[in-house]
């Protein structure tokens, strides 16, 4: 189940300037104004086991399921408050049983805004908390009613979120964060279709969701290291029935735990290296997943430099 491309933004990190380290939509640190962040990120996912319902089961027919993604990801300081970012994804799917084609194309452009209100020293601890508004829309006119291969579900999305930040001895930090997003109805290449009744329409209501993030560890100007945990649950929908392909408009919870490094180069602060791994322990109507990324970054200063003009009389 394609579940696993809400979490794209949150698995890469890009890094800022003066003070290098991860920035992206799930964590509590902002670039410097003018400083933009892009790179090339990977990630692969796939799982052989699912949750039919609460029923967890196997199907011979799709064997392992796989979902390759190669991203182009980028943030952009408005302010050294406000940060502008971007996710392109390009997904490839595959199954490696039965007769079922896996899918590819560019996906889902999401777009959002970050800003700090707040960030606030207290003692040897510094509390700050971050807004955060956004969304996504399709790229491509692709299939979204061939789950579990297709590239994604093709609704056009809003958040928002709302994310405190306790980073204490300029070492130790932990991060809370809640995020509710909005779906809009997508269309079906056919007029009819089933969920728990029989809707003569081309058109499916698709659930909203929340969703919930927890990180800790270590946080400092040339390595991070941190344990997530991630909760997504859909506000409605229903379950597979037995035997059945899924849906677009199935409810899809999952809570996944993760680890994420990044690494900055001290002797070329521009550039970072950045990897993690996490796995789903819990879910209803998504694939017990495995998924693993890696990206590289690099940050440019586009402010704009004053040009010095010398004069002498001779």
């Amino acid at each position: 189940m394609k579940w696993n491309k809400l979490f794209l933004l949150q698995l890469y990190l890009c890094i800022g300037i003066t003070q290098v380290s991860a920035q992206t939509d799930m964590d509590a640190i902002l670039m410097e104004k003018n400083a933009f962040c892009v790179g090339p990120g990977y990630s692969y996912s796939s799982w052989k086991n699912y949750w039919e319902g609460t029923k967890k089961r196997e199907n011979l027919n799709l064997g392992t399921v796989s979902t390759q993604t190669f991203a182009i990801m980028g943030n952009y300081g408005i302010s050294n408050k406000l940060n502008a970012l971007f996710n392109i994804p390009y997904v490839v799917t595959k199954a490696s049983a039965g007769t079922l084609k896996g899918q590819q194309g560019l996906q889902d452009l999401s777009l959002m805004l970050k800003y700090r209100p707040i960030n606030q020293k207290i003692g040897d601890a510094r509390l700050a908390v971050f807004g955060l508004i956004g969304g996504s829309l399709p790229m491509t006119n692709y299939l979204a009613d061939f789950l579990p291969l297709s590239i994604g579900l093709r609704s056009k999305t809003a958040m928002a979120r709302l994310m405190v930040d306790y980073y204490y001895n300029s070492k130790w930090f932990a991060t809370a964060s809640a995020t509710y997003v909005y779906r809009s109805n997508i269309e079906l290449d056919r007029n009819s279709y089933y969920t728990d009744r029989m809707v003569l329409s081309n058109q499916v209501e698709m659930p909203n969701a929340t969703s919930f993030n927890i990180r800790a560890g270590y946080r400092t100007q040339w390595l991070i290291a941190e344990a997530i945990l991630n909760n997504w649950t859909t506000q409605g929908g229903f379950d597979i029935t037995q035997n059945n392909m899924p849906f677009p408009s199935n409810r899809m919870n999952a809570t996944a735990v993760g680890v994420n490094m990044k690494y900055v180069m001290k002797r070329l602060p521009q550039l970072s290296l950045t990897g993690g791994a996490s796995n789903v322990i819990a879910g209803r109507n998504v694939g017990q997943s495995f998924n693993a990324n890696a990206a590289v970054f690099y940050v440019l200063d586009l402010s704009k430099k004053e040009k010095k003009v010398n004069t002498s009389n001779n």
